[in-house]
């Protein structure tokens, strides 16, 4: 490691609050999308969107996100930190643009898909930066400063999409990235050095490859499926088929790599593997969850976009509160008995979605909502620092690639499974409301709530409009218990990562097999808050 420049403590702290804009600018582009769903669906005030193509919308670029991110590193240590990190700045804020300017939903997920390569040069190069300008001490209280944007985000979000469409047409919430692009951009050029690694790591092009296109047939199989209502067809099976073999092929290649950008071999460790593959299924069920309530809140209850952006600030505020009293508690208890009560909690909350219904009470969806963002909260940030703090420090960067890697595809796949389930059971309750309804209206009717909404305000018939709400909230019921199952299996497999393993006579306990071992570090618990979104920027700890 080359030891980085000392710049004065007045730029060292404006660079910070550069960082922390850049990691505002992602967060807000996440949060803003949920409440936007239900406006994009509409066919008058929007796109007229399936399902199919909103999960598309918001899949592309998580899709994206997560399969370039784990190389995105090396193309700071090639090019130097700030050039990848001001490329990204210009894609994700071009790509804002056509997704402003969007015709349809076509163009709105390719404009998505773009905006999550920006988001992959930026995260991983905002983490390095910080990195080399920091050292010492400084730089934990740094990592810990920079985190607070996440839950600014988190909470801003749904706020700022509510009060833009209220005010102005569904493109502001993508065309209101730009002006803090170009904040980000200045501060940027005139204050961040160009820090670049001396070891150079290499490329993974077929990784990449491999890892986009087999995730896309898999995610493209799992949503025709919720199209076509069925699973035997071959434009079911034939790209899940090709999807999980371009995967396979993945692994094969990076297993074969002499220096991977992902490396499959960390799973095979039961904390590491284990705890990752449990996060990646609570993070599958977080996507659902979020996707289902978008339109329950909007198009079921009818709530205005500002209601349900302020319905939604006790996730964020839940999510925040969480990741510091999780820390806390797992410093006095260790993290079995405090993460897997967690993941339980937020199973089950997961599940309590199947009791609301078109007049549950306003103050129970906000309990509701809290505890999800409580328990997620409590849980997610101790779990990733003690899966980095359970791999030797030369492989943190490694791991933390595999980390965010993982999760993002559980949300990826998350949204297919659950828009499908969603899709599905839609078509199956609405079906008996379909004898009186004329048959070039029944298509659109089949398709969504939202477009048989449309329909039935065109044909003057309130009673379809109900039946659509039924359907809707039967969807919802269906979709809720298939997602708690998926978080209780999380919870089992959280429960054998974790597990205490007994000793061997005359040997030692390996470092990764006892509970004290998944105790996170003092220095990995302090920053796990920011780990949990920022370790996908980890791979630069590799060369750093």
């Amino acid at each position: 490691m080359t030891t980085p420049p000392t710049l004065p403590k007045f730029r060292q702290q404006l660079i910070l609050a550069v960082l922390m804009v850049c990691s505002l600018l992602i967060w807000l582009d996440n949060t803003v999308l949920s409440i936007t769903l239900e406006t994009l669906a509409d066919p008058v005030r929007g796109l007229g969107a399936s399902p199919a193509e909103l999960q598309w919308a918001t899949g592309a670029y998580t899709l994206v996100f997560a399969t370039l991110m784990f190389t995105a590193g090396a193309l700071g240590d090639s090019f130097g930190h700030r050039t990848v990190l001001a490329i990204g700045l210009v894609i994700f804020g071009g790509a804002s643009i056509w997704a402003a300017y969007a015709g349809d939903a076509g163009q709105l997920i390719a404009a998505r898909a773009a905006m999550g390569v920006g988001a992959a040069l930026i995260m991983p190069a905002n983490f390095a930066i910080l990195l080399w300008t920091f050292t010492g001490p400084g730089r934990a209280t740094a990592i810990a400063i920079s985190s607070t944007s996440t839950g600014v985000g988190m909470a801003a979000g749904p706020v700022l999409a509510g009060l833009l469409l209220s005010h102005f047409w569904w493109g502001s919430v993508f065309l209101v990235n730009v002006p803090i692009v170009v904040v980000a951009l200045a501060g940027i050029i005139l204050l961040v050095p160009n820090f670049r690694s001396p070891t150079v790591r290499p490329l993974d092009p077929a990784g990449i490859a491999l890892s986009i296109s087999g995730l896309a047939a898999l995610t493209y199989g799992l949503i025709r499926a919720g199209q076509v209502n069925a699973w035997s067809r071959p434009d079911v099976w034939a790209p899940i088929a090709v999807g999980l073999v371009l995967l396979t092929a993945f692994v094969l290649v990076e297993l074969k790599a002499k220096a991977p950008s992902f490396d499959p071999r960390l799973l095979a460790q039961r904390v590491f593997g284990g705890g990752n593959a449990s996060m990646a299924l609570l993070l599958f069920s977080v996507a659902a969850v979020t996707f289902y309530n978008a339109f329950y809140m909007q198009g079921a209850l009818g709530y205005s976009p500002m209601k349900a952006g302020l319905a939604n600030i006790p996730t964020a505020v839940g999510a925040v509160v969480g990741a510091p009293v999780g820390a806390r508690l797992v410093r006095r208890w260790s993290l079995r008995p405090v993460a897997v009560p967690a993941v339980a909690v937020a199973a089950l909350s997961f599940g309590a979605v199947g009791f609301l219904d078109l007049h549950t009470p306003f103050a129970w969806i906000e309990i509701l909502l809290l505890v999800q963002g409580l328990s997620v909260g409590m849980v997610l940030a101790p779990v990733t620092g003690a899966l980095i703090s359970s791999l030797p420090l030369e492989r943190s960067g490694a791991g933390s690639a595999v980390t965010n890697t993982a999760r993002q595809a559980g949300s990826v796949i998350g949204i297919a499974v659950g828009g499908t389930i969603m899709s599905i059971a839609y078509r199956g309750a609405i079906e008996p409301s379909l004898s009186d309804v004329p048959a070039a209206q029944q298509d659109s009717v089949r398709v969504s709530a939202e477009q048989a909404r449309h329909v039935a305000t065109a044909l003057d018939r309130p009673a379809l409009a109900q039946a659509a709400d039924h359907a809707f909230i039967h969807s919802m019921h269906v979709g809720a218990i298939w997602i708690m199952l998926i978080a209780l299996f999380a919870t089992a497999v959280l429960v054998f990562a974790l597990r205490p393993a007994g000793r061997r006579a005359g040997s030692a306990q390996k470092p990764d097999d006892g509970p004290e071992s998944s105790r996170p570090a003092a220095g990995a618990t302090a920053r796990a808050e920011t780990a949990n979104h920022a370790t996908h920027a980890g791979a630069d700890l590799d060369s750093h």
